[in-house]
C-alpha cells in the first residue's frame, strides 16, 4: 500500500539519529506528525485510489491451471462484463515467477505501466484494461484480482482508526539472527501454505515484560532478499484490533539494527477485502501482552 511506505526516508534518518544517541529538536512531535500524515494518506488512498482494497471486485485463482482467459464472454475464466472488453480479450499464462499476457482479438489491448501493449512478460504486478486494473498476484499461488475505480464498496468507506502515537512502543533492536535459517510454513486466510524463511527474532520489553517475535522473509516471487516481516497478535486482537492479527515492517538501519515500531503496525488487506491471501501470524508470535499501538479494527464495535 503506497501510503504505508511514504515516509521510509524520514524513518531511516530519524531512527539512525536516535539509535546512535543523536537528538532532534522536538523529535517526539516530529515522530507523531510523520505518523499522522502517513495515516491521513492511508485514509485518502483507501477512499478512492484504483489500487485501494475497496476497489477489488473479483478474484480468480489459477489453482492447478497455468492459463486463464479474460473477456466478456461467459466462457472465459475471468468474466468482465464491460463494453470495452472483448469477447475473448486476454490470455494470461503463468511462466515460473512471471506472467505472459497476450491480447487475443485484433483490437484487443492492455496497458503495462500506462503504455499500450498486445504482448508482455511481467512479474507480479498490475496491468490496465480500460478503467479496470488487473493485479497479477503470485505469492506461490497465482491469481488475477480485478480492481474497479467504480467499485460499489467505495460508497461505504470505513474510517481508519488508530491508537495515539506512543514512543514507548518504538524499539531500535538488533536482529538475533538464526545461525541456520530454516524454511517454515505460514498459513494464509485462503487456506494456502505459504513458505517463509525464519531468519531470527526480535527481543524487547513491553511494560517491563520480556517479549520475543519471530522474523520471517516470505519465499515468494517479488519479495526482495532483504525484506523481512513480523506477523503478530496480542491481547488486543479480536477486541480492539483485527481478529486475524496485524503486521509490522522492520526498518533496517544498517550495522545489524532495525526499527520495530508498533505505532506503524497495520491491518492486512484481508481486513478490508476477501480477495486477498494474507499470512496468519504463527503460534510463536502470539504475544501475551496488550500492544495498544498502531492500527485498530475499523469494523470493531465502537469503531
Amino acid at each position: 500500500m503506497p501510503a504505508r511506505t511514504a515516509f521510509v526516508i524520514f524513518w531511516i534518518a530519524f531512527s539512525a539519529l536516535t539509535a546512535r544517541g543523536g537528538d532532534l529538536p522536538d523529535s517526539r512531535d516530529s515522530l507523531s506528525q510523520a505518523i499522522d500524515e502517513e495515516r491521513r494518506q492511508a485514509q485518502q488512498w483507501l477512499a478512492g485510489d484504483v489500487s485501494s482494497y475497496l476497489a477489488t471486485v473479483g478474484r480468480v485463482d489459477f489453482g492447478e491451471r497455468t492459463v486463464l482467459t479474460v473477456g466478456r464472454s461467459p466462457e472465459n475464466d475471468v468474466i468482465l462484463s464491460e463494453p470495452f472488453v472483448g469477447e475473448r480479450h486476454l490470455v494470461v499464462t503463468v511462466k515460473g515467477d512471471s506472467f505472459e499476457v497476450s491480447a487475443v482479438a485484433p483490437e484487443g489491448l492492455f496497458t503495462v505501466s500506462g503504455k499500450p501493449a498486445r504482448f508482455a512478460v511481467v512479474g507480479p504486478s498490475a496491468i490496465g484494461l480500460g478503467r479496470l486494473r488487473l493485479r497479477l498476484s503470485h505469492q506461490g499461488f497465482p491469481a488475477i484480482i480485478v480492481f474497479d475505480p467504480e467499485s460499489p464498496r467505495f460508497k461505504a468507506v470505513p474510517r481508519l482508526r488508530y491508537y495515539p502515537v506512543d514512543p514507548s512502543y518504538r524499539f531500535v533492536l538488533p536482529l538475533r539472527a538464526k545461525a541456520n535459517p530454516d524454511t517454515v510454513v505460514i498459513l494464509s486466510t485462503r487456506g494456502n501454505k505459504r513458505r517463509a524463511l525464519r531468519v531470527g527474532w526480535f527481543d524487547f520489553k513491553v511494560k517491563g515484560a520480556a517479549q520475543s517475535l519471530e522474523v520471517h522473509r516470505l519465499l515468494e516471487p517479488g519479495v526482495g532478499d532483504e525484506l523481512v516481516s513480523v506477523f503478530f497478535t496480542d491481547l488486543t486482537t479480536g477486541s480492539e484490533t483485527y481478529p486475524v492479527g496485524r503486521y509490522v515492517d522492520p526498518e533496517p538501519l544498517g550495522d545489524g539494527l532495525f526499527v520495530l515500531d508498533f505505532n506503524r503496525a497495520y491491518n492486512p488487506a484481508c481486513a478490508f477485502s476477501d480477495h486477498y491471501n494474507c499470512p496468519i501470524p504463527p503460534e510463536a508470535n502470539r504475544l501475551k501482552v496488550a500492544v495498544p499501538a498502531g492500527e485498530m479494527d475499523p469494523h470493531a464495535a465502537g469503531n
